[in-house]
C-alpha cells in the first residue's frame, strides 16, 4: 500500500497520536469471500491474489521485515493499478529485533508465534524465534479458505490438523462440495501445502512459492470476478444484436449513442466493440480512473438499451491493452 504522508492528530481524546495517510484501496478478501457464499473464489482470483501478496512478501522479507498480521481483511484490491496489496502493518517487526510480544491474528497464526504469545502473556522467555515463515503461514490459510469458500479457523486448531495437516487440505482439495475440485488444482494444492509445514524451517520462502507451477497455469476470470474487481475499463453486455454489428450505419450509430452516455460518468479514453469473436459484441469503455468506471457500472447495469437489459461489468486494464479479449464466462 502507498504511504502519502504522516500527521499528528492533536485533538485525540487520548492525547497527541500518529495518523498515516494511506490511498484508497477497494473490496477486501474478506468481502470476497462473503460474496463467494461459500462456493470458493475462482482459480483466476485465487492466483492473481497468491501472486499479489507473495511478490509483497518477497518484498518486504528481503528488507528484513515480517507482516506479522496477514489476513483476509488486510489484502485489499487496487482498482487503479488492478493488483492486490497488504495493508496493516501495525504488528510488523524488524526481523531478529521483535519489539511486539503479540503477533498474528487467531486463525491465521503460525504455530510458532502461537506458542510465543502464550509464553509472552504468562512473562515466560521464548527459545523459538518469530522470523518471516509466519507470513507465508498465514497466506497458506488464506488461499485456502479462498479456495474452499470456508473459514478455517476451527479447522486449524484442531487436534487433527495438528497430526495431519496434509490429509485435512487433501480431503478440502478432494470434497465434492468445492467448486474448484472439477479443475485439476493440485498444484495450488501443493503449494498450500509448502506454507502451512508446522515446522517453519520447512516452509517454503515468499521467493520460493512463486516459482510454483501454479503460476504458469492461464487462468481466466469469471463473470462474478469482473463484476466485484473494479478497474479503469467497463464491458457492456447484451448490448448489441448480430444483425447491429453486420449493419456499418447502424453500427455506427450505436457506437455513438454508447459513447455519448459512457461520457456522463466521465471522459472516455477508448470504447471498442469487436465485429468478429473473441468478444463479439461486447462493448469495453476505457475510462481514465476506476472512479469513473465504477460510477458508470453503477449507473448501467440494469439499463435498458434498445430494448435489451445491460449488463455492465468491469474489464482487465492490462487485457484490454494488450487486445486480449474473454470469452464471456458466465
Amino acid at each position: 500500500v502507498t504511504l502519502y504522508g504522516v500527521f499528528t492528530n492533536h485533538y485525540s481524546a487520548n492525547g497527541p497520536s500518529r495518523c498515516l495517510l494511506l490511498e484508497l484501496l477497494d473490496i477486501s478478501v474478506s468481502e470476497l469471500l462473503l460474496h463467494s457464499s461459500n462456493q470458493g473464489c475462482s482459480m483466476w482470483m485465487i492466483q492473481h491474489c497468491a501472486r499479489d501478496v507473495l511478490e509483497a512478501l518477497a518484498f518486504l522479507h528481503h528488507k528484513g521485515y515480517v507482516h506479522a498480521d496477514l489476513k483476509p481483511r488486510n489484502i485489499l484490491w487496487s482498482a487503479e493499478e488492478e493488483c492486490f496489496k497488504l495493508i496493516d502493518f501495525g504488528l510488523s517487526f524488524k526481523e531478529g529485533n521483535q519489539d511486539v510480544k503479540y503477533i498474528q491474528t487467531d486463525g491465521y497464526r503460525a504455530p510458532e508465534a502461537e506458542l510465543q504469545n502464550r509464553l509472552a502473556q504468562a512473562g515466560l522467555p521464548s527459545d523459538t524465534e518469530c522470523t518471516s515463515a509466519v507470513d507465508l503461514w498465514s497466506l497458506g490459510v488464506v488461499l485456502l479458505e479462498m479456495f474452499s469458500g470456508m473459514k478455517l479457523k476451527h479447522t486449524v486448531q484442531s487436534q487433527e490438523w495438528k497430526a495431519n495437516s496434509s490429509a485435512i487440505i487433501d480431503r478440502i482439495f478432494a470434497s465434492e462440495g468445492v467448486v474448484n475440485s472439477a479443475i485439476p488444482a493440485y498444484h495450488l494444492r501443493d503449494l498450500i501445502k509448502s506454507m502451512l509445514h508446522c515446522d517453519q524451517g520447512k516452509r517454503a520462502s515468499a521467493e520460493k512459492a512463486l516459482c510454483s507451477p501454479f503460476f504458469s497455469i492461464p487462468f481466466a476470470p469469471h463473470i462474478e470476478d469482473l463484476v466485484m474487481l473494479p478497474t479503469p475499463v467497463l464491458r457492456l453486455l447484451n448490448v448489441l444484436s448480430d444483425a447491429s454489428l453486420q449493419c456499418e450505419e447502424e453500427y455506427e450509430d450505436i457506437l455513438e449513442d454508447i459513447r455519448e452516455e459512457c461520457q456522463k460518468y466521465g471522459p472516455v479514453v477508448s470504447l471498442l466493440i469487436p465485429k468478429e469473436n473473441p468478444g463479439k459484441g461486447q462493448v469495453f469503455v476505457e475510462y481514465a480512473n476506476a472512479a469513473d468506471s465504477k460510477a458508470a457500472q453503477k449507473m448501467l447495469t440494469g439499463k435498458i438499451f434498445d430494448g435489451k437489459f445491460v449488463v455492465a461489468t468491469f474489464y482487465p486494464l492490462s487485457a484490454y491493452k494488450r487486445g486480449y479479449l474473454y470469452q464471456n464466462l458466465l
